[in-house]
């Protein structure tokens, strides 16, 4: 009788009915939390470089946010569900926001960011200082740190980035399972897989959004409106550019905020889509039991309410199509999450181009397929009433064909620009090189050069050096970015015939191939995205079917929970790791000390970052292989039941297996 008084979904609010309103809410929750989600991942590289920190960090500071949902998925998913759900999704949005906020805060504390460069600090040098044999007029960084240096300001204000990150996520975690656990709970069982498809398609538009800005951002300088464009020496392709990556955190801030508001007003429940209402004379009646029932409820305690979690618990690990995905999803969420924490680091180092471009690219040629894979797969769920077993086949071989096609990315490769004494020798032989003293030549022995410092410049022959000094140039004219250094000793003894043996501020451009390769690279990963997008509303559906009604709020959540502790927070360290180990030359601090990568080899990196996902989807197939063999006996079995029924019973019993 409790639920003559509940709203009914079909209620009109702003004449859309309440369903939908929550489901309109919900996306634009989605397309927040999404959208922060991406723009976050966007500005790693930024974050690696205005802090000075190597990528393992980074890796780190990534699975922080998955640290944040840990603490709470599991309780908010459980105990949630028994409380007034859009509301704690209204609190989570706000917290989200704050948690935004938190990582802004490093910016406005740390003043201005100082470029890695062999330019005194002491001394008012015009130019960078040159090949002076015998001479040294310079200051360096030194190995020691100094009391100075110990009282710089800045060092470990990336903590701040950590724990605003923690905090966003744990703002993020009763979206998701809370909101979708809310539309299974009113809306029709065939309209159920077209919701979904929409909240799939906000998880789409928000990344895209999310990568849009990030492009935007990464393109501007970091101290933007306290330094003029003058005063900057380097480009947005320099591996010591860092683009305004706060900015954009502050926007991702905003919009949480206000995706939060209309969550305060919505019901705590509603009756299903459909249902008929009992009589208004029945309802009032029923008026003094509902209130009774409500000042019971609010009564309950919280052993009363857990009373049946581990029963829950123990129920899910006892279903062997959900303990199999579980496998299934922590498996590939492994290899995804690294891909894409590095895909924009990843664009930079092989194909050369700048942050900016690398995030443009991502968001353009992935996300818009991705969406309309997602919604396409939810609309045929929808339209053909696909049962778990046949959904299970669809997302098992459109999957594998996807799977099939990624290992063409093998092929798409191209030599970026050769660095003397790193990726050649200074004779023009390719050698790759992870030792410092390579960087010393017969041609700059004399120059007493730093080893540790980045300040490349491309020779006219081609080939990039490590700094001027050790290019052996020993004049410079102009000034700024227009500088060139002139009488490099370095240019000439690589054979290079011309008399005019110059160089120029930057590292030299890569092979003409380079773009050709990028793009082929873009194309896959399109077809890619699509092939693997329309999979994915089948293969969640599995997720969803195989759980009971009161157990899905509670399965979505500790399969979130799952997914973070054993891909979530460890994958982007160990590939950062990974990564890490193949740096050629690494940035030097303003205290002296490793900083972050400025080169990487670029063959190894390829191998590691291709070849580690490769090897865990694989893996992934054979849970997959496992669910389709116990859904095939299960059908089979359910098959042999409708031979034995009433021929007026099997449709029931069909439309209920779906």
């Amino acid at each position: 009788m409790k639920e003559a008084e509940k709203p009914h979904a079909g209620d009109k609010f702003c004449c859309i009915s309440k369903l939908k309103v929550f489901l309109l809410a919900l996306s634009v929750a989605f397309v927040g939390k999404t959208m922060s989600g991406a723009y976050m991942n966007s500005m790693y590289t930024q974050i690696e470089k205005q802090f000075n920190i190597p990528a393992s960090l980074v890796g780190i500071i990534n699975g922080s946010f998955e640290i944040g949902n840990l603490l709470l998925i599991a309780f908010v998913s459980y105990f949630g569900a028994k409380l007034h759900r859009p509301r704690i999704i209204a609190l989570g949005c706000t917290v989200m926001s704050f948690g935004c906020l938190l990582i802004s805060l490093p910016h406005f504390l740390f003043g201005r960011y100082h470029i890695e460069s062999s330019i005194s600090p002491q001394e008012n040098f015009s130019v960078m200082p040159l090949c002076l044999v015998n001479q040294s007029s310079f200051s360096l960084p030194t190995e020691e740190p100094s009391t100075e240096c110990e009282k710089e300001p800045g060092s470990l204000l990336w903590i701040f980035v950590m724990v605003g990150n923690i905090v966003r996520g744990m703002g993020e975690t009763p979206i998701m399972p809370l909101g979708i656990s809310y539309l299974e709970d009113f809306a029709k069982a065939e309209n159920s897989p077209f919701y979904l498809g929409c909240l799939h398609t906000a998880t789409i538009i928000g990344p895209f959004l999310g990568l849009l800005l990030g492009s935007f951002c990464a393109e501007k300088f970091v101290d933007l409106g306290s330094v003029d464009a003058e005063d900057i020496t380097i480009t947005a392709t320099d591996a010591r550019w860092v683009g305004a990556w706060w900015l954009g955190i502050l926007i991702c801030a905003s919009l949480n905020l206000f995706a939060g508001i209309p969550f305060w007003f919505l019901p705590k429940s509603l009756v299903k889509e459909g249902e008929t209402t009992q009589s208004k004379e029945t309802s009032k009646r029923s008026v003094v039991l509902l209130q009774e029932n409500d000042k019971s409820e609010d009564k309950q305690t919280v052993y009363e309410i857990a009373k049946d979690f581990i029963p829950f618990l123990k129920a899910l690990f006892h279903n062997p199509v959900y303990m199999l995905f579980i496998c299934i999803t922590v498996l590939q969420f492994n290899a995804f999450i690294g891909m894409v924490t590095f895909l924009p680091k990843y664009l930079e180092q092989q194909f050369g181009k700048s942050a900016s471009d690398a995030i443009f690219l991502m968001g353009i040629y992935n996300l818009p397929v991705i969406c309309i894979g997602y919604f396409f797969g939810g609309l045929f769920m929808k339209k053909f009433k696909i049962n778990i077993y046949q959904a299970a086949n669809i997302a098992f071989w459109i999957s594998l064909l996807e799977y099939l096609i990624y290992f063409t990315a093998f092929w798409t490769v191209c030599d970026p620009s050769p660095v003397a004494g790193l990726t050649v020798s200074y004779e023009g032989i390719k050698q790759v090189s992870y030792a410092e003293n390579t960087l010393v030549a017969g041609c700059n022995g004399d120059c007493d050069c730093p080893l540790k410092i980045w300040d490349p410049v491309c020779g006219n022959n081609g080939v990039t050096y490590v700094s001027p000094c050790l290019a052996g140039c020993k004049a410079s004219r102009g000034t700024g970015k227009s500088v060139v250094f002139e009488n490099c000793t370095c240019v000439a003894a690589s054979g290079f015939s011309s008399q005019n043996v110059s160089a120029i501020l930057g590292q030299c451009d890569g092979e003409e191939t380079c773009d050709k390769m990028l793009h082929y690279f873009l194309i896959l990963t399109l077809v890619c995205s699509f092939i693997y997008s329309l999979a994915a509303m089948p293969g969640y559906m599995v997720l969803i079917r195989s759980l009971k009604p009161e157990e899905k709020s509670f399965g979505v959540g500790i399969h979130g929970l799952v997914s973070r502790v054993l891909a979530g927070i460890p994958s982007p360290i160990y590939f950062g790791a990974l990564i890490d180990t193949t740096c050629l030359k690494w940035g030097t601090k303003t205290c002296g000390g490793e900083g972050a990568c400025r080169m990487y080899d670029i063959v190894t990196y390829r191998w590691f970052y291709l070849g580690l996902p490769a090897m865990l989807r694989g893996v992934s197939y054979i849970p997959c292989s496992l669910i389709l063999l116990i859904l095939k006996k299960k059908n089979k079995s359910e098959s042999r039941v409708l031979l034995n029924v009433p021929i007026e019973m099997q449709d029931k019993e069909q439309e209920a297996l779906k």
